[in-house]
């Protein structure tokens, strides 16, 4: 449990406290993992997906030898699953960003850091961590001011002062009021994190992958929320639960970057939730039933209402003119929406 205060403070801070400080529910032995499960906890496919999404990156940008850096990497799940799934002797610095310890027993061809390492080229990969960037709450009075909400330890809410200054701006530019009661998330600490990691890779591609919203369809009573063991509940900042809301990311994105559902993304990374044919049940039951399996996960994955409405911010990180290859297929970075 964190250390406990009865001030109230805006949320940004509380959550600050409640995540990383001492004691922070992502600073726990074991990790957040039983609380809620990821897109890199549901299968395999997952990290196959971004394995491949790796190799074509170091090819689009000429990498010899790429770095996959791993941003929010929790207990390095998804790096361990990646170097299982890269071709054998495919070379790759992997590196995972992570405030809690290393864990035992990881592989050691992981490196373990508490801030992104600069000069890198390759990957960037960053799956639910923007929404665990705190940020403040904003609420419309009933004189149409824009009011931080400040909140103690047990959850207890009231109205601060006008939002002003950064913050401000940032509202008017992304988030535009909609009126006396509704509330908004100021994603401004988003933006200077996600420009933080990205500015870190040399040359590459800089992937965030989380539930986010886009100007045209703010929720206008905000996104905040808790989860424990499995349960969406109340959020209230004592430590005992994660607290996460939805990320603006088109606020994050630079301009030449592209947001695409998690199902069209993994879809063109190969990941196929198509029955296998029934014939290959006769000729082969084995195969049939990993396949059926596969095909099962590819589903979760990519399953509209669920994981698959998760969004993939893409942004190139150019750092040099791609290689010349006759046939040269269209890398994802290409893609538009």
């Amino acid at each position: 449990m964190t250390h406990r205060t009865s001030e109230s403070r805006g949320w940004r801070r509380a959550a600050e406290d409640a995540l990383y400080g001492p004691g922070g529910f992502y600073l726990r032995p074991g990790g957040p993992a039983r609380h809620f499960r990821t897109s890199v906890h549901a299968s395999p496919l997952y990290a196959a997906a971004v394995a491949r999404l790796l190799v074509a990156t170091a090819g689009e940008h000429g990498i010899a030898e790429p770095a996959l850096i791993d941003v929010g990497a929790g207990r390095g799940e998804l790096l361990s699953g990646v170097l299982a799934a890269l071709p054998p002797g495919f070379p790759v610095r992997a590196h995972a960003v992570e405030r809690a310890p290393r864990p035992e027993g990881l592989d050691p061809r992981i490196g373990w850091h508490g801030s992104v390492p600069r000069g890198e080229s390759g990957l960037l990969f960053a799956n639910e961590w923007l929404d665990n960037v705190p940020v403040d709450v904003a609420e419309t009075d009933d004189d149409g001011v824009r009011r931080l909400v400040l909140v103690d330890d047990e959850g207890g809410e009231r109205l601060g002062e006008e939002v002003g200054g950064a913050d401000a701006r940032w509202l008017d530019r992304w988030w535009p009021d909609a009126g006396p009661g509704t509330r908004a998330e100021i994603g401004r600490p988003r933006d200077e994190a996600w420009a933080g990691a990205a500015g870190a890779l040399t040359a590459g591609l800089a992937v965030a992958v989380d539930y986010a919203h886009t100007a045209e369809a703010r929720p206008v009573f905000g996104t905040l929320t808790g989860f424990r063991d499995g349960r969406e509940v109340r959020p209230v900042p004592d430590g005992s639960c994660d607290l996460t809301a939805h990320v603006a990311l088109d606020a994050c994105a630079s301009p030449t970057a592209r947001l695409l559902s998690q199902r069209e993304a993994l879809g063109g990374l190969g990941v196929d939730a198509a029955r296998p044919p029934l014939a290959l049940a006769s000729r082969d039951p084995a195969g049939y039933v990993r396949a059926l399996s596969r095909a099962g996960e590819a589903a979760e994955l990519t399953a509209r209402g669920g994981l698959g409405d998760f969004t993939w911010l893409m942004q190139p990180v150019p750092g040099g003119d791609p290689p010349d290859r006759p046939g040269r297929r269209p890398a994802l970075t290409d893609w538009t929406v």
